[in-house]
């Protein structure tokens, strides 16, 4: 009886064992994984959430994720929508801790030239937020490093002034 016993307290020594290593393995995978997981991917797993987006500068863009893409982010302020380069989020607040996969291949091809040009092609009217400046008009072209930005003078018709704006100032552009 007594080697039984002895056998039994063996065996449930090397389970819980067993249970300890299975735990520390699953701890460290999930580690692992967890630094896998790019802003993007939090971004994309969060569209339709309330976030707050700090912004280098010094603003905030706050409202709903409306969509996520390699370059840029899509905020709905309520009637506007702004547009936010990765490049520019210093903080977000409203993520959440879930991440979803990466997108096909045409989507990780919309850059933020792609949806400026959007913006372009239907005459929107935005205000534009650099790290030095802010701008009111319409995208006119958009090049391979920065967009043309027709400022009208305000009260005088038919007058513009037209504005190269690097990508690399971007911060928001706002549509008003």
């Amino acid at each position: 009886m007594r080697w039984e016993a002895l056998f039994a307290d063996m065996e449930a020594q090397l389970d819980a064992a067993r249970a300890a290593d299975l735990a520390a393995d699953i701890a460290d995978l999930t580690r692992a994984e967890a630094a896998t997981v790019g802003l993007l991917d939090r971004f994309r797993a969060a569209q339709g959430a309330d976030v707050v987006i700090a912004v280098a500068g010094g603003g905030t863009v706050a409202g709903e994720l409306l969509e996520a893409a390699a370059q840029w982010v899509l905020v709905g302020e309520g009637t506007r929508r702004a547009l936010v380069p990765l490049a520019a989020v210093v903080a977000v607040r409203g993520l959440g801790v879930r991440s979803a996969p990466a997108t096909g291949e045409v989507a990780r091809r919309l850059g933020l030239g792609s949806a400026l040009r959007a913006l372009a092609r239907d005459r929107v009217a935005v205000r534009v937020t650099t790290s030095g400046a802010e701008l009111a008009g319409r995208i006119e072209r958009i090049g391979a490093d920065h967009l043309d930005l027709a400022a009208g003078v305000e009260g005088v018709r038919g007058t513009a002034y037209l504005w190269a704006v690097p990508f690399a100032t971007l911060r928001v552009v706002r549509s008003d």
